[in-house]
């Protein structure tokens, strides 16, 4: 098999299959709704929303890393992984769900975030009480929806396998859910603390976020739960880390590039927004490191400013250009990916398993949207 370079996520109908659970759970969500109550439809077309537009990364790193540790196609495990890619994308639509309330979000791929939606029904509808409520309120239920959701198909896709590797999947997938959660903390943390004063302290801070909640769930654990699915020893596991974690840094730091600079019509949000809602990001650190004073000083202005104009985000993305940030960031990239790919070409691993990773490495990273 020569995989092709530019679709490795359709290669054995990995994205099609994954699609076609997230609907079929998302059919089998309605009726129940119904039941217990007409008004509750609602929250099955929001959770179909948010999982309508992913890129199902986190379904072909566990699928691909399962048949790199000698999972066959043709077997009916393969049917189980890529339920536990669809559980996958639900947990990742719960993180997302709260995580926009978390950051007051407008948008998320394209379209209103889901708490937006729902404050615009509530004053649309003429309802009592606080709208802006309401929709944190509907968010934070709709991740949670989801969330028991992606426990349900991961528990479902258990079944297929032998105890052993079952128990070893399960550890895989709760230290997952929870490192998101402590990473979120994390987070929240930063946000609330003084920067600017140590650009080298909020560096390793904002670094250690990322290795907490994007790069372990979106990379990292979904290759290790691969390889577990497989029956793969701890030696092959921790293996899958090394190509994982480092990997996942970089997917994130190339969406903090992308998020002051990509371009909206690819990544779904309006350029800038991450300078407006302040994410203390390593750009971030490193244009403070790297700035004069008067970049400095425009940073600490608009940073977080929430109605920042368009000719002030340029103002503030054009200063960080200035610091030499960007390109900083893109060496990190550069050096995370050397130490990823060495790792996954030192394992001992099974084609066309090995290539295909290798191919989804580089979709992560070498992205613009």
């Amino acid at each position: 098999m020569t995989p092709s370079p530019t679709a490795p996520i359709d290669l054995e109908d990995v994205r099609s299959s994954v699609d076609r659970l997230l609907a079929e759970h998302i059919a089998a969500q309605r009726p129940l709704l119904a039941r217990l109550g007409a008004d509750s439809a609602v929250l099955a077309d929001a959770v179909e929303e948010m999982l309508s537009g992913g890129k199902r990364l986190r379904a072909a790193f566990c699928y691909w890393s399962w048949r790199a540790h000698g999972g066959q196609a043709d077997s009916p495990a393969a049917a189980a992984v890529l339920r536990v890619g669809a559980a996958l994308e639900l947990f990742q639509a719960a993180a997302l769900f709260h995580d926009d309330v978390m950051d007051d979000s407008d948008t998320r791929r394209g379209h209103p975030a889901a708490h937006r939606t729902f404050e615009a029904l509530h004053l649309r509808s003429g309802w009592i009480g606080d709208p802006r409520r309401f929709g944190e309120n509907a968010a934070i239920l709709l991740g949670d929806l989801a969330l028991v959701g992606s426990d349900a198909e991961f528990d479902r896709a258990l079944t297929s396998f032998a105890p052993d590797v079952a128990a070893v999947a399960r550890g895989v997938f709760d230290l997952m859910r929870t490192e998101v959660t402590v990473g979120q903390y994390l987070d929240v943390l930063a946000q609330a603390l003084p920067w600017g004063a140590d650009p080298g302290a909020d560096e390793e801070r904002a670094r250690e976020v990322i290795r907490a909640k994007s790069a372990r769930y979106s990379v990292e654990h979904p290759l290790v739960l691969g390889a577990a699915l497989a029956g793969a020893d701890g030696a092959a596991r921790t293996a899958s880390a090394a190509f994982g974690l480092p990997l996942g840094e970089a997917f994130q730091l190339r969406d903090d590039l992308l998020g002051v600079f990509g371009d909206p019509d690819a990544t779904g949000k309006p350029a800038g927004d991450d300078l407006r809602e302040g994410k203390r990001t390593v750009l971030v650190a490193r244009a403070m490191a790297g700035g004069d004073d008067a970049q400095r000083a425009i940073l600490r202005t608009f940073l977080g400013v929430r109605d920042l104009a368009d000719a002030d985000v340029a103002i503030v993305a054009d200063a960080i250009v200035g610091t030499g940030a960007p390109g900083k960031v893109e060496e990190l990239i550069a050096d995370l990916s050397e130490r990823a790919f060495g790792a996954l070409g030192a394992a001992t691993l099974d084609e066309p398993g090995a290539t295909v990773l290798a191919l989804l490495g580089h979709a992560a990273i070498d992205r613009r949207a």
